[in-house]
């Protein structure tokens, strides 16, 4: 579905205990090679890290900053990937906050996530594909995605999302591994895969550069 603007507005989605503005600095070198296809518009999530956790992260320097999109542990106020839990918290906060970020800082063709950002884009996909008309956009690039072992989140995964994807992940990231980024894959109709050598970052080489294009490049003609 082509979209008629150039550049394509995509939303960005950062990664846990990140913020918009640490997001902006990691992908500095992607949007310098989409120049002239994409204008990245970065939003921070609503959760606060707490300062004892975030400060063990060097990605940011400074804790108060870090935030998250929802944590797996409603109790401790943290996440990870890996936890199966039976009740986290902060996805409706997040939903609701993009929600206005659509209606006041919209129209997105896209939006481009990274880490857990992209299985916050995962299922703002689901979402659409469900029918939820508060998040409109065409397309979704999830960079190092996964699927959230939260159990109230497994009715997004259960009928294959119909938006276009490019999912891109790294054969060496210890963070999110490649395995949990290939099963958000089968989620998907006809997702378009990139793997590369490296590990947990937005890979942005002339190597990845003609993927990334190429499937842009479908929403401009």
């Amino acid at each position: 579905m082509a979209v008629g603007r150039v550049p394509l507005r995509v939303l960005g989605l950062h990664g846990y205990r990140q913020n918009e503005r640490v997001f902006r600095e990691r992908t500095g070198a992607l949007r310098k090679v989409l120049r002239g296809r994409m204008e990245l518009v970065c939003v921070s999530g609503p959760l606060c890290i707490r300062a004892r956790e975030a400060a063990t992260e060097k990605l940011d320097p400074q804790p108060n900053e870090s935030r998250g999109w929802w944590f797996s542990n409603s109790q401790l106020q943290t996440f990870d990937a890996l936890e199966e839990t039976d009740s986290c918290q902060g996805l409706e906060d997040t939903l609701a906050l993009l929600d206005r970020v659509f209606t006041e800082q919209g129209p997105f063709d896209g939006v481009l996530g990274f880490s857990q950002g992209a299985a916050l884009g995962a299922i703002l996909c689901a979402l659409k594909s469900q029918g939820d008309n508060r998040f409109p956009f065409h397309f979704a690039i999830l960079v190092s995605g996964f699927k959230s072992r939260a159990t109230e989140h497994q009715g997004y995964y259960q009928n294959a999302i119909k938006v276009p994807t490019l999912h891109v992940f790294g054969e060496t990231d210890r963070v999110i591994p490649g395995p949990m980024s290939q099963e958000l894959t089968s989620c998907f109709r006809e997702p378009v895969v990139l793997t590369h050598q490296g590990g947990h970052f937005l890979p942005a080489s002339a190597s990845e550069k003609n993927t990334y294009c190429t499937f842009l490049d479908q929403f401009l003609k």
